[in-house]
């Protein structure tokens, strides 16, 4: 069987679903070869900055969905290449009318592409296709968490051999919703995890634990999650790479601002 990006990545949910602390436990315990470095994870110094509402004048992007409007605070500072990355293509008009091109019920949803079963088009942009995937300690796929997804890994033999290996994403972006964790699932990510706020933050907020440290986190939704959880309850079909909807749900536009009190709506 050909494998894919989707199956990889249902394989990760699926053990979310079962060993819900697995990876907060290794991210938090010990140092971990990622992007051919490695990246360490200190208990003691990580800020949940998700968990904070945007300040004035932070920057922000607008997505208008064919299912309503979200709008997410974006993290420059700790993902300034995909932030970068997202804006200029933002800006440059990139995100009109594409596709929302997999749904994944109650977990995920992916964007942003010109194509409604998920393939790039011919001739892209690979400077725009093959970001070095960027990794921090203080950001994590809590529910309304937005995504970078990866597009391609090189690995060195003793990658192959070791793991590892530099990652690389691209245009298309995800939403995160949030698996389902049951008690004795809650109680192992307390129990696991050497800060207490991370795994009360996944509890809390909800999201998919099993992503953690895995995609480069570039925002987090602070207006519009039920947006988001309309777009993981979509009629799908698969088409042996993704679960696209049956119906064409599109992103409208993506507008790059600035936050503004005054100008937004209750935050959820």
């Amino acid at each position: 069987m050909k494998k894919s990006r989707r199956i990889i990545l249902i394989i990760i949910i699926a053990s979310a679903l079962m060993f819900g602390a697995t990876i907060v436990l290794l991210y938090l315990s010990a140092k971990r070869q990622q992007n051919d470095r490695y990246i360490t994870i200190d208990p003691d110094t990580i800020q949940l900055v998700q968990l904070e509402a945007p300040e004035e004048g932070d920057p922000i992007a607008i997505v208008d969905t064919s299912l309503g409007e979200l709008r997410f605070v974006l993290y420059p500072d700790r993902s300034p290449n995909a932030v970068k990355n997202f804006t200029e293509l933002a800006e440059s008009g990139w995100y009109d009318n594409t596709y929302v091109f997999d749904s994944m019920e109650g977990i995920c949803v992916s964007a942003g592409c010109k194509q409604k079963n998920g393939d790039l088009t011919a001739n892209y942009d690979e400077s725009h296709e093959k970001v070095e995937r960027e990794l921090s300690q203080d950001l994590w796929p809590f529910r309304g968490a937005v995504c970078m997804l990866n597009t391609a890994k090189d690995s060195t033999f003793e990658n192959k051999l070791l793991g590892g290996g530099q990652f690389y994403n691209g245009s298309c972006f995800m939403f995160i919703d949030e698996v389902e964790l049951d008690d004795d699932s809650k109680q192992e990510l307390l129990d696991a995890s050497d800060n207490k706020e991370l795994g009360q933050a996944f509890i809390d907020r909800g999201g998919v634990p099993n992503l953690s440290q895995q995609m480069t986190v570039i925002g987090q939704v602070y207006e519009g999650l039920e947006v988001i959880d309309a777009l993981t309850s979509l009629e799908t079909e698969n088409n042996g790479k993704y679960m696209i909807p049956k119906e064409d749900i599109m992103i409208n536009s993506v507008k790059i601002d600035t936050y503004s009190a005054e100008n937004s709506s209750d935050i959820k």
